[in-house]
């Protein structure tokens, strides 16, 4: 059982999400503004935030950003469930630090999978063979602080939302490999075969080439292969 919170200033979708994600066996929790959805949000500390966009007092972008930036609610997995799905948006609400992005109108069934494996991703750790947490991870002339969400590359220290960091780990951690879309969103983000949403990995590799390379429309730290994937090069 996970402690959700569901802001949406829709009654009406608070209320089916809620008893959709109580049928799972889930705790829920609603709200329907963003001052609100915070004040919850400190007050739970949830373990996922499915979160609206167009909200009275503070939107949807604003609140992921709140968040990102509390010591206490920066790792909590964000899915924003929103009308707005033009591509603009979609890259405002991963820079803001969005996890996932699901459209409305969405199925129940497909927004139910996508918790879940944002639930299974948030409770994976990252361990070395004794159990122990590494520190630092070095490939691809980066390297990635463990503990701060953090990577040093090309003399500059650029900070990490959750989810970039564990996109980042993963291709780092796998230098030379090239791996697709669809394996990313199994292993990253832990969706079940065919019900991921390769647009989530393209935006998160965008997300990351703008925050590290010196020229993001020709990468040097991840690159692509066409039509087969993303890699660090080795």
């Amino acid at each position: 059982m996970a402690n959700i919170l569901v802001v949406d200033d829709d009654v009406r979708v608070c209320k089916m999400i809620e008893a959709v994600l109580k049928g799972q066996g889930h705790f829920v929790v609603t709200a329907n503004n963003g001052t609100d959805g915070l004040e919850q949000a400190t007050k739970l500390l949830p373990d996922l935030l499915i979160l609206d966009v167009m909200m009275p007092d503070l939107n949807g972008f604003e609140v992921c950003r709140r968040l990102r930036s509390s010591a206490r609610l920066s790792d909590v997995p964000v899915m924003f469930l929103t009308g707005r799905g033009m591509v603009d948006d979609r890259i405002e609400g991963f820079e803001a630090g969005a996890d996932d992005y699901l459209v409305k109108p969405f199925d129940l069934r497909e927004m139910e999978l996508r918790v879940e494996a944002l639930l299974r991703r948030s409770g994976n750790g990252k361990k070395n063979g004794n159990g122990a947490t590494p520190k630092q991870l070095e490939a691809g002339g980066m390297r990635l602080d463990m503990t701060k969400y953090q990577v040093e590359v090309n003399g500059r220290t650029v900070q990490l939302t959750p989810v970039e960091f564990e996109l980042l780990h993963y291709l780092m951690s796998r230098a030379g490999e090239v791996v697709s879309a669809e394996k990313l969103l199994q292993e990253v983000w832990r969706y079940y075969p065919g019900t991921g949403d390769p647009t989530v990995v393209r935006m998160q590799i965008m997300n990351l080439r703008n925050k590290i390379e010196p020229t993001p429309k020709s990468p040097k730290y991840i690159r692509t292969r066409y039509r087969h994937g993303y890699y660090v090069p080795a």
